[in-house]
């Protein structure tokens, strides 16, 4: 019997990579997105493709309003910075507050339903916009809260592990693996403010670390590409 996982699918680059590269360690995967109020809804029709070509037999999305906050330009009626310095140590205002620690809250809770020992999640430490709940002390620590707060970590069914497997990497290299595990990138959008028909802006933070990361590769982005090009 496989071990059970419940993926973080936000239709994004990095979570599309993290679900086949889960399924691909002989996990069988369930998955969570969420329909949090995001500027970039867009996202949610690429995690159910994905979820349908990884063939995911379990994939939920999740309603919370994070506009109730606000103080993100992702939850807000704020500007999306362009072209910024992306060597920069100041954390964006695309940041979105708890919004990591909400998540893996929710997965915690699906994770104990599913029978799941592991949450997958895309996050990643070194191209990550400077937000701090990618980071892998916060991945580390939020573990060990949830194996304090879990009817079965306390009872000794089952401990739960937070895998981030992606987080030492590149983006680029994460685009390499992807490419290796055949993921469909077109089905995955990474811009923070797309237009309405979901076509990337080209110069927010996320916009250009993925051009960077497929060009790194001697590709163009297959959402920006023209049809046909590869």
């Amino acid at each position: 019997m496989k071990p059970k996982a419940v993926v973080l699918l936000s239709g994004g680059l990095d979570s599309a990579v993290a679900l086949a590269h889960a399924q691909d360690a002989g996990y069988e995967c369930a998955a969570l997105s969420f329909d949090y109020g995001q500027r970039h809804r867009i996202e949610l029709e690429c995690a159910q493709q994905q979820a349908l070509h990884q063939m995911v037999k379990d994939h939920r999305t999740a309603t919370i309003d994070l506009r109730l906050f606000g103080g993100s330009a992702l939850t807000a009626d704020v500007e999306v910075p362009k072209d910024r310095d992306l060597t920069s140590s100041e954390i964006p205002i695309t940041y979105v507050p708890a919004r990591n620690t909400i998540f893996l809250s929710f997965a915690l809770g699906f994770a104990e339903v599913f029978g799941a020992g592991t949450i997958v999640t895309g996050m990643n430490a070194v191209d990550y916009s400077g937000y701090p709940d990618c980071r892998p002390e916060y991945i580390a620590a939020y573990e060990r809260m949830a194996n304090l707060a879990t009817k079965a970590a306390v009872t000794g069914e089952q401990a739960l592990r937070i895998w981030a497997p992606l987080v030492d990497m590149s983006k680029a290299e994460i685009v390499g693996r992807g490419l290796e595990l055949g993921v469909n990138f077109a089905d995955t959008t990474s811009c923070y403010d797309p237009d309405a028909q979901g076509q990337p802006c080209g110069h927010c933070d996320s916009c250009l670390h993925r051009d960077a990361a497929f060009a790194a590769h001697g590709l163009t982005d297959p959402r920006r590409a023209p049809a046909g090009a590869s």
